[in-house]
């Protein structure tokens, strides 16, 4: 049953109460610092700041008692893809002339700064990937809705519908494992039928035919729930009150000021690491 278990390899989107330090800190906080982290690990050109900021990371998930090896599962099912990408960019790497020349494949002269084109690509969505993972495994989706929605809450004075993109957001996050869950039920009942199932057989492009068959019932599962929740939320009146009230209060102490502060100076490292 392992070559259905999609949800195994996918730690992302998947919230755990651990009760970590970082858990303590005001939600807005904490997404205010994976913002701005996220950011410049998307945004840095520099190879010594991205391992700079992913050794932060690692350094983070041990410090903070995250569990290690579940966190780094999630790179299992991607890596294939990221590194196809990372030898792609070697291969068209806009500034083929710079650097110290290697050597030559099918008439292309790989320098080492087409290698460190790749390795830029390859740490900056591993890097991504884990920062997202450990931003879900902290952040419920109540806490998300909430601290968005406090965050941008200044721009209810111009009349943007502030609590309406909050709930785009949050219902776009728990779509994310509902999603999974949907796909293996698809791939056991294609299986059950005399579907050729064998995921750990085959190359990349075997995996790549195996999704084919799950993309269009995934769709139409997708959009009834899609149809479902809209209903039940204009049954229950969604909409029909501009003020609403919330159960929560938050409060923005001189801890979570320090928290920014620090993810900030982690950022400008990122981004301004010397060579």
């Amino acid at each position: 049953m392992n070559d259905f278990d999609f949800m195994r390899n996918l730690p992302f989107g998947q919230y755990m109460s651990l009760d970590t330090p970082l858990e303590r800190i005001d939600c807005r906080a904490r997404i205010l610092s994976f913002t701005m982290i996220l950011t410049a690990l998307t945004l840095t050109r520099n190879l010594a700041g991205l391992i700079f900021g992913l050794v932060v990371i690692l350094i983070g998930l041990v410090v903070l008692r995250f569990p290690l090896r579940y966190t780094l599962r999630g790179l299992l099912s991607p890596l294939p893809f990221l590194v196809i990408l990372a030898v792609l960019q070697v291969f068209v790497n806009p500034r083929p002339d710079e650097g110290l020349k290697l050597f030559q494949i099918w008439g292309n002269v790989i320098a080492v700064s087409d290698l460190i084109t790749g390795l830029i690509l390859l740490l900056r969505f591993v890097a991504l990937i884990l920062g997202l993972t450990v931003a879900s495994q902290t952040l419920s989706t109540s806490e998300i809705t909430h601290g968005v929605e406090s965050l941008l809450s200044p721009l209810k004075f111009f009349r943007f519908p502030v609590h309406d993109l909050v709930v785009i957001l949050q219902v776009s996050l728990r779509f994310i494992p509902l999603l999974l869950q949907v796909a293996e039920r698809i791939a056991k009942a294609q299986a059950s039928r005399g579907a050729a199932w064998q995921k750990g057989k085959g190359g990349l492009f075997s995996r790549v035919k195996l999704i084919v068959p799950l993309i269009l019932p995934l769709f139409l599962t997708s959009l009834r729930r899609a149809e479902s929740m809209a209903l039940a939320m204009d049954a229950r009146g969604y909409g029909t009150q501009s003020q609403r009230s919330s159960l929560i209060r938050y409060r923005f102490g001189w801890k979570d000021l320090i928290a920014c502060l620090i993810s900030a100076g982690i950022s400008a490292g990122i981004l301004f690491f010397p060579l």
